[in-house]
This record gives structure tokens, sequence and C-alpha cells, in this order.
């Protein structure tokens, strides 16, 4: 074998090596891609449902209000008025305690959700790129 044909070998090697890697490359950072577009998708779901929630709770809230103060309205003293007032306070706020630690959950649950794809792209990344292949 003379120096051309092992240069000519060695240059086909090399460049098949480099197909396949950046064919490996490539096809990962398409994962990769799809991993983002995974977790956008779960982080909108997620506020979409959350938003309902929200608005839910407002509504409740405000329709309890509206009841109360029509009850104000028609109330004989001001013992009565200054009762109702109370229990729309002691309500409002035992309801807004509730929500806000609804909303916390609700929070946490959905930066889990919408991590889990790309924590998954990362524990790939490790476990390929940790031990390349020879």
């Amino acid at each position: 074998m003379d120096g051309s044909t092992g240069t000519t070998m060695a240059t086909t090697k090399t460049m098949a090596n480099l197909t396949k890697t950046t064919a490996e490359i490539t096809s990962f950072s398409q994962g990769n891609f799809e991993a983002i577009m995974k977790s956008g998708q779960v982080w909108v779901a997620g506020w979409q449902a959350m938003s309902k929630t929200m608005a839910a709770s407002a509504q409740a809230h405000l329709d309890q209000s509206k009841s109360t103060w029509k009850a104000l309205i028609s109330v004989k003293s001001l013992k009565e008025a200054m009762d109702l007032r109370a229990s729309l306070m002691d309500t409002s706020f035992q309801a807004a305690f509730a929500e806000t630690g609804k909303l916390a959950d609700e929070s946490m649950r959905l930066a889990e959700q919408t991590m889990a794809p790309i924590t998954e792209r990362i524990t790939l990344a490790v476990e390929k790129f940790a031990h390349p292949t020879n």
C-alpha cells in the first residue's frame, strides 16, 4: 500500500466519522428543540388552567360579596350589619388563604411539569456525552 492510498483511507474514515457525528448532533439538537417546544406547550396549558381557576375564584368571591351587600341593604339593625360585614371579611380571608395555597401548589406542579421534558434531555445528554463511544 502506498502513501496516497493510506491518506485516502484515513481521509475517508475521518469524513465518515465527521458525517456520523454531525448527524448525531443534528438529531440530538432536534430532540432538544422538541423538548423546549413541549415544555412551552405544558407551560401555556398550565397557565390557561390556572387562569381559569383564578377567574372562577374571583367570580365566586364577587358573587359572595354581591349577596352580602344585598343582605346589608335589608338589615334591620346596626348589629346585624356589623355581623354581616364581619362574616364577609372572615369568609373572604379564609377563601383567599385557601386559594393562595392552591395557587402555590398548582404553580409548583406546573414548574415541575414544565421542566420535565428539559430535565429528560439533560439526563440524556449526560448519559450520552459522559461516556463517548469510540
